[in-house]
């Protein structure tokens, strides 16, 4: 069976917006700005067929559940669950991060660093650990879920919150390890996730998008005073239109890939660049040059190290080809592509260390506060995505990089933790969240 799950997360609050610990409380309720914010999101979704609605009963999400409804003009009724509560973070609630940072400084480090070792003491001097606890609840959640809808292909709408809209999806991915700081969710925020599956052991993930804003005022994530690299895969070539393999050879791209292109270009039009990568190959080079004719005086470093896979006698062959002469091989892929080494080509590792190898280079060569563009391609942006989420190259099929698709990450300025994928995927330049883009071939 097939589900496609939205997540959207409330809009802006009045603790929000007063810099204040939200957790469990429930006494944050949605600024003007979160209504708007609100309706954006579903004014956007109202062109999906939604199956049913699932949100927090907290009242900063359930009215944005309401407003949704409001703009989706269906019957639907919304069921609102305990299993969707934000994170329980005790005291803390209420307070400012100075205030916090006052009078539980040791402990803010730990929820700053390695959050799912945070313990919080109660007021009858028991300890628990909110994280432990949410991903607990998280799980119990996507296996009632899985059960409900285990006989029918659906999309189910949830509205929840920050941590708890967290922990459900890194729960999909098998929770890498510090996975709860890898990934960025602002308010009013759509992520999607498809999941094929015959149980909750038996599940084939795919993350479609992460933190899509694009139908709010900023539409990309604000930048702060980190390093931000924008990755895009390249535009629409021939050969991915018909489904073909390409590999390294060298397929320029069609009207659509420009098009793509462009329609990014005009998406990034307000970004600042300050420096620009691409594989050596013709189609994220032409890529990148149409996206940089809006910034113009950025020259491109081009680099072998982030080409796409080699195929190497796939390439050029139709899946049905491949599958006429390596059946088995090519299910592997499909399964477990770090088990498959391509014929006369490359396999997913080999292309991981040389992708992740180009990306550090690229990450040591921006200075504080620069952004750079990247063009690549669909395996390679995935190897590097994988890296950053904390996931293998044997998990390439977790994430979705769609022709002109943009993802933007933001890199940590503190040892130890994490970069963080402030939004991937994002494909609403090209015609609305549903990435629509042609499936082509890896």
């Amino acid at each position: 069976m097939t589900l496609r799950l939205i997540f959207v997360r409330h809009g802006l609050s009045s603790f929000n917006k007063e810099g204040r610990i939200q957790g469990r409380s429930d006494l944050s309720t949605l600024t003007k700005e979160g209504q708007l914010q609100a309706e954006a999101a579903g004014k956007i979704i109202s062109s999906i067929p939604i199956d049913a609605i699932y949100s927090s009963p907290l009242q900063r999400a359930s009215e944005t559940t309401k407003i949704i409804l409001k703009q989706h003009q269906s019957k639907l009724k919304a069921t609102y669950t305990d299993e969707l509560l934000e994170i329980d973070l005790g005291p803390w609630s209420g307070l400012t991060k100075d205030e916090l940072n006052n009078l539980y400084p040791k402990k803010l480090s730990i929820w700053e660093k390695a959050p799912k070792e945070l313990s919080i003491d109660r007021e009858d001097g028991t300890k628990f650990q909110p994280v432990k606890e949410l991903l607990f609840q998280a799980e119990n959640f996507l296996k009632y879920l899985f059960k409900a809808y285990s006989n029918s292909n659906k999309t189910i709408l949830i509205v929840a919150h920050n941590a708890i809209l967290r922990c459900l999806l890194l729960k999909l991915i098998n929770e890498p390890s510090q996975g709860f700081r890898r990934i960025k969710l602002d308010n009013a925020s759509i992520s999607i996730c498809n999941i094929n599956f015959n149980s909750w052991e038996d599940r084939q993930v795919q993350i479609q998008c992460l933190n899509n804003i694009a139908h709010l005022q900023s539409s990309l994530p604000k930048k702060g005073n980190k390093k931000r690299v924008i990755l895009v895969r390249h535009g629409e070539t021939d050969w991915n239109k018909e489904g073909r393999f390409q590999g390294k050879i060298d397929i320029p791209l069609n009207q659509n890939g420009k098009d793509q292109a462009k329609a990014a270009s005009k998406f990034l039009k307000n970004t600042i660049f300050h420096k620009a990568f691409s594989s050596s190959l013709s189609r994220p080079k032409e890529t990148a040059q149409i996206i940089l004719k809006e910034h113009p005086g950025i020259e491109i470093t081009l680099k072998d190290n982030l080409k796409e896979i080699g195929h190497g006698k796939w390439e050029g062959k139709l899946e049905s080809e491949i599958k006429s002469d390596w059946p088995d091989l090519l299910k592997t892929w499909k399964i477990f592509p770090e088990k498959v080494q391509m014929p006369d080509g490359e396999n997913i590792k080999e292309v991981s260390r040389r992708s992740i190898t180009g990306w550090i280079e690229i990450c040591k060569d921006l200075k504080k506060n620069e952004t750079a563009l990247v063009v690549a391609h669909d395996a390679v942006n995935k190897t590097i995505l994988c890296h950053l989420l904390g996931l293998t190259p044997s998990e390439i099929w977790m994430i979705k990089q769609g022709n002109g698709g943009i993802t933007v990450i933001d890199l940590s300025e503190k040892e130890g933790h994490p970069d963080q994928i402030t939004c991937l995927n994002i494909t609403s330049h090209l015609g609305g969240i549903i990435d629509s883009t042609a499936a082509g071939a890896l």
